[in-house]
């Protein structure tokens, strides 16, 4: 039997933040994880630090883009029939979730978060020797007609009074900041957002620095879960059980296997999502992310080229991948940007966990002392992994918190 102060289960961006927080605040971690650090739903992202998200991503409500929706006519969202049964009542709850005096909750209670979110990472990327990851580039917003480009600037403007830094761009100015773009009507550019050429390699960097402080990492089954008679927990390792104080729950899509089993019951959804890597064509550069708002995809350049992400699909976890997304948009990107050819086999399909005020679960399990959740942090778990990290870290060691955690609670629904 092994003994240490915590466990963390999951080795993605928001379980491996978590580790190096505790780890900085003197705590020994042992992080646990069957396959690596980053290789699931950290490695398929846009790689957007996104610290100009104060708004959340919400349930729309106007008919006329419902009926779409509802159609499948709209790539950025898609849905299987067969899932409805199941995936039905989230949505429901997604809905209600997103009227404006609920989301106006929301944006309260995420903005400490976001605030925190650039600085926290870079003080990580400084220490893991990371920085060739970072770009302070920003992202584009596209808009392919005028009226489009109104509604963009419209809502760029509500941003106003959050400090922070946007250029609205003519089709010139479009031009002039990415050449090789087709023409477009126009643009917001997000200054203050950052973005990484590789999430996976970031996340392993996080990963390197902790073992090289001396923590340890387990491949094993977060499933082995189990809390002791003298109410610690434990895991099954490789040479024998973990046994800690604490245990945190990282577990991004796949945390409901713990807390499910445990009795906990949280309006837990997922967001699926794909993306597919292309080289340049011949002579073209995308400097930076581009979100084609008109049609609901994103180009990012990354290491291995310019990664086409797609917007968000609705059905099980673990449903055999459904890519319908990317092959719609792949024909409408081309005619954006010139795409050469495809460097993956097949796109590349991961799950956002969601819960439907699209706010993450952080902090003390209700019900079993020593247990602690972070999970949920639906389209930024990238940009909110090692804020997260920080809060939880302060909770468990006895620190004042930099905000109040009370939003992110478990039974908060």
């Amino acid at each position: 039997m092994q003994t240490t102060d915590v466990i963390v289960l999951g080795a993605g961006m928001v379980g491996v933040s978590a580790a190096l927080s505790l780890q900085a605040r003197g705590r020994a971690v042992v992080m646990i994880d069957r396959r690596g650090a980053g290789l699931e739903t950290s490695f398929g992202n846009a790689g957007l630090i996104e610290r100009s998200s104060i708004f959340p991503y919400v349930f729309p409500r106007d008919p006329a883009r419902l009926v779409k929706y509802a159609l499948n006519l709209l790539p950025e969202a898609h849905y299987h029939l067969t899932a409805l049964p199941g995936v039905g009542p989230w949505l429901l709850r997604y809905w209600r979730e997103s009227a404006p005096e609920r989301v106006a909750k929301s944006i309260a209670a995420r903005r400490p978060l976001i605030e925190h979110s650039l600085s926290e990472h870079e003080a990580l990327v400084a220490q893991a020797g990371a920085d060739a990851l970072l770009r302070h580039t920003g992202w584009i917003k596209l808009f392919r007609s005028e009226t489009t480009f109104r509604a963009g600037i419209a809502d760029a403007e509500k941003l106003a009074k959050y400090d922070l830094h946007i250029d609205i761009l003519d089709s010139a100015d479009v031009a002039a900041r990415e050449p090789h773009l087709a023409p477009v009507a126009g643009a917001v550019h997000y200054l203050d957002t950052a973005s990484v050429s590789d999430p996976g390699a970031l996340a392993k960097a996080y990963a390197d620095l902790f073992l090289a402080r001396g923590g340890r990492f387990i491949h094993g089954d977060a499933s082995s879960l189990t809390q002791e008679a003298d109410g610690r927990w434990s895991v099954a390792g490789p040479e024998g059980r973990i046994l800690a104080r604490d245990a945190v729950v990282a577990l991004g899509p796949w945390s409901d296997q713990i807390f499910k089993p445990l009795g906990y019951v949280m309006p837990f959804g997922f967001k699926r999502g794909y993306h597919m890597h292309y080289a340049p064509g011949e002579g073209a550069r995308l400097n930076h992310p581009v979100l084609d708002a008109d049609n609901g995809y994103l180009l990012a350049p990354m290491a291995k080229g310019v990664r086409l992400t797609s917007g968000a699909e609705f059905a099980p976890r673990d449903a055999p991948p459904s890519p319908v997304q990317i092959e719609l948009c792949e024909p409408i990107a081309r005619r954006l940007f010139p795409l050469g050819k495809a460097l993956d086999p097949a796109p590349w399909k991961g799950a956002r966990p969601c819960l439907p005020d699209m706010l993450p679960v952080l902090g003390p399990a209700p019900r079993h002392k020593g247990l602690w959740f972070d999970f949920g942090h639906a389209h930024h778990g990238l940009t909110l992994g090692p804020v997260s990290g920080r809060l939880l870290a302060e909770m468990m060691t006895g620190e004042t918190p930099f905000t109040d955690p009370s939003p992110y609670r478990a039974d908060r629904f």
